[in-house]
């Protein structure tokens, strides 16, 4: 997929658009000690949409794979998803969702987490799963199956 296309994907996600994140500065990597503790501290960032914290955990190479065979790479990439992610929902976001996780498994250097997203504009709970895949302490690649085209709003 050219890089065109699949950033038409991601805005019809409800990610970022062009230049929501250029004038944010990335903050330096943070890494953390175990796998586990890596994906606990994104899920936490994310749910607070720390955004600085959020992107402190990857690593200039990272991927994300997304629904309909989308592809994101790089941390300048990733940190407009992010930003757009953690507007109000009014401005197309999803501030104020809270990621539960309902199962975990940890194989080697990645955790999958199936979760919920629950938030006070969702009609109903919405279902998904993420697989973190860890490198020295960051998160290096992600997989995620989260499609904003499926949630239902009140």
């Amino acid at each position: 997929m050219n890089k065109l296309k699949a950033f038409a994907v991601l805005a019809g996600l409800g990610f970022g658009s062009p230049g929501s994140a250029q004038d944010m500065p990335l903050p330096p990597t943070r890494t953390q000690e175990t796998v586990r503790a890596i994906v606990n501290e994104h899920i936490d960032a994310l749910n607070r949409c720390d955004w600085n914290r959020v992107m402190a955990q990857f690593p200039d190479d990272v991927t994300f794979m997304m629904p309909n065979g989308a592809i994101s790479q790089g941390r300048q990439r990733i940190g407009e998803l992010f930003a757009g992610f953690c507007k109000s929902r009014s401005e197309g976001g999803f501030k104020g969702a809270k990621l539960i996780p309902e199962a975990t498994v940890e194989v080697g250097n990645t955790v999958s987490v199936s979760w919920r997203i629950e938030a006070d504009y969702l009609a109903e709970a919405y279902r998904g799963a993420d697989a973190y895949l860890t490198r020295d302490g960051l998160l290096a690649a992600q997989v995620t199956t989260f499609d904003p085209n499926q949630m239902k709003f009140r």
